[in-house]
C-alpha cells in the first residue's frame, strides 16, 4: 500500500491558508494527500473590536480555522502560540518548525514569500514576510541538517527533507494549480472566518474575479500560483 504523499502548510495566522492556497489544499486533499497545517500564531490581535480581548479572539480565531481545515479535510491544526504581530524569524521559530517537519515528514511545504512588502492597495503584513523567511530557512538547512538544533534529536526526532516547496503570494510565481473544482470548498472554508469577513460575498465576488482565467477558446477556469522549487 502506498503512502499518501503529505503536505505541510507553514503560515502565520488563521485564514491565511484558505486564503493563500485553500483551493490547492481542497483539490490535493481530494487526490489523497495528507494535509497538516502549522500556524505561528493565534491572530489574537486581528480585530478592530475594542470590546473583545485578545484570549475572547484567539479563541474565537482557533475555533474557526478548525472549522475551516474540516471544511478542506485537513488532518490537524498545530498552532506554535507565538504574538501575533510580533513574529520575527528567529533561531527559536526556525526550530519550533524545523520540530514540525521532523515530526511530520512532508513531503511538501506550502508557505509565503518573504520578499513581498506590498502590491497596488496592498501592504503584506510583516508576520507573512516572517513565517516565510523562518519557514524556509526551516525547511533548508535546519530540517534536514543532523547537526543544526541538536536538541531535536535528543527527542526522537531525525533529519528530514523535504522534496518541494510552493510560495504562495510569491512576487514570480511560475506554477498554476487548477482550483475549478475546488474553488466553491475554498469559498466555504473562508466563510468559517467569521470574525475577519464582514462582508463575505463581497469577497467572493473579488476572488472569483482574481482567480479567474479564460482560456484562448473562452472556457473559464479558476487559478491559484505559486513559485515552486524542486529541492535536491
Amino acid at each position: 500500500m502506498n503512502t499518501p504523499e503529505r503536505v505541510m502548510v507553514i503560515l502565520a495566522h488563521p485564514d491565511d491558508p484558505e486564503f493563500f492556497c485553500g483551493g490547492t489544499i481542497g483539490r490535493w486533499v481530494r487526490e489523497g494527500r495528507e494535509v497538516v497545517y502549522v500556524l505561528a500564531t493565534h491572530g489574537e490581535r486581528g480585530s478592530d473590536d475594542p470590546t473583545l480581548s485578545p484570549e475572547q479572539l484567539a479563541r474565537i480565531r482557533e475555533e474557526e480555522q478548525r472549522a475551516a481545515a474540516r471544511v478542506l479535510g485537513v488532518r490537524e491544526v498545530i498552532f506554535l502560540d507565538y504574538p501575533d504581530g510580533s513574529l520575527t524569524p528567529s533561531l527559536e521559530l526556525r526550530r519550533d518548525l524545523a520540530r514540525q517537519i521532523r515530526r511530520w515528514k512532508p513531503d511538501i511545504v506550502i508557505t509565503c514569500d518573504p520578499t513581498v512588502r506590498y502590491r497596488s492597495g496592498y501592504l503584506n503584513h510583516p508576520d507573512h514576510r516572517a513565517i516565510g523567511d523562518a519557514a524556509l530557512d526551516a525547511v533548508y538547512p535546519d530540517a534536514r541538517n543532523p547537526m543544526q538544533f541538536p536538541e531535536l534529536r535528543a527527542e526522537g526526532l531525525e533529519p528530514h527533507r523535504v522534496r518541494e516547496v510552493y510560495i504562495a503570494g510569491a512576487a514570480e510565481p511560475d506554477t498554476e494549480v487548477d482550483i475549478t473544482d475546488t474553488l466553491a470548498l475554498k469559498l466555504e472554508a473562508l466563510r468559517q472566518h467569521r470574525s475577519q469577513i464582514a462582508d463575505p460575498d463581497g469577497l467572493e465576488a473579488r476572488l472569483r474575479e482574481w482567480y479567474r482565467k479564460e482560456g484562448p477558446d473562452g472556457t473559464v477556469r479558476y487559478i491559484e500560483r505559486f513559485r515552486r522549487v524542486m529541492l535536491r
